[in-house]
């Protein structure tokens, strides 16, 4: 049987892009194809708004995107946040005493400005997350709560296995917040309550009159697990953490391997025709 979605949503790091961070020839084809079908693609990432531009770089034309796990709807276009769900600096606040009651060296970030700009702590380690330009050291660890953040990152040296600290996470703030990882080296990611991928994409969706069941969704860690099972059809690629793979619909290749291209092109081959519908460009607010 035919399947025609009208959008596909995808993953970024791990999943669209090649393991060195680089958007193939192939896979740009394949979603500029799709367009031109008259279908929409949206990128839905745990990456924030300041690390979009290295990947619009290497699309054909710049695509709507659901950040910091769906905390952040994005327009390229007009440059123009569509929505924003940030954590409150209360529950931050609350977030921090219940994490460093549970892990005592805790250490945190945040990304604010709806995801344009990262503050870190003196105490948080080096990694590519804090020599971002746009990123900045506070000496008061304080500061980093004052202010609106859609996204909070926790860090710690009591384990470096992401299963085991998310799992910490998540029982120290049930109820008070999300908390996800898309990572291998044992950050944690934590959003306002009720923020998740599939929350943010399926307000776009909404905003555009799509269902779920005209979506494609393609993901390979636990923060794409809500995604994937809010969209019509879920695919895992290869490469996919054994959760996502455990709940997806179909596995097409790793993302080495160009699985989200060789997916799609299999999917528009299965039809001539245009899709029924194009979607219209966002227009901002």
């Amino acid at each position: 049987m035919e399947v025609h979605p009208r959008l596909v949503a995808t993953d970024l790091d791990g999943t669209l892009l090649r393991p060195d961070k680089s958007l193939s020839a192939r896979t740009a084809a394949a979603l500029d194809e799709f367009q031109l079908r008259g279908g929409q693609v949206v990128l839905v990432t745990g990456r924030p708004v300041r690390w979009l531009p290295a990947v619009y770089e290497q699309l054909q034309a710049p695509v709507p995107a659901v950040c910091a796990n769906g905390a952040v709807v994005y327009e390229p276009r007009t440059d123009t946040v569509l929505r924003a769900d940030p954590l409150a600096p209360e529950i931050m606040a609350e977030v921090a005493r219940r994490l460093r009651a549970e892990v005592p060296d805790v250490v945190f970030a945040v990304e604010v400005d709806d995801g344009r700009l990262m503050r870190h702590g003196t105490d948080w380690p080096a990694h590519w997350n804090s020599d971002h330009p746009t990123a900045r050291q506070v000496t008061d660890s304080a500061e980093l709560l004052t202010a609106p953040a859609v996204k909070l990152l926790a860090r710690s040296s009591f384990t470096d296995d992401p299963e085991v600290f998310v799992r910490i996470v998540a029982g120290a703030l049930a109820g008070l917040a999300e908390a996800t990882h898309s990572s291998k080296s044992g950050l944690v990611e934590i959003s306002a309550a009720g923020v998740t991928k599939a929350a943010g994409l399926a307000w776009l969706c909404a905003r555009w009159q799509i269902g779920a069941a005209d979506v494609v969704a393609f993901g390979d860690m636990p923060n794409d697990v809500p995604m994937l099972t809010w969209a019509g059809q879920a695919v895992a690629v290869a490469n996919a953490h054994p959760t996502v793979q455990d709940i997806a619909d179909a596995v097409t290749a790793s993302n080495a391997d160009d699985g989200v291209a060789a997916y799609l092109e299999q999917l528009l081959a299965q039809s001539q025709r245009y899709w029924p519908v194009r979607v219209p460009p966002p227009s901002p607010g």
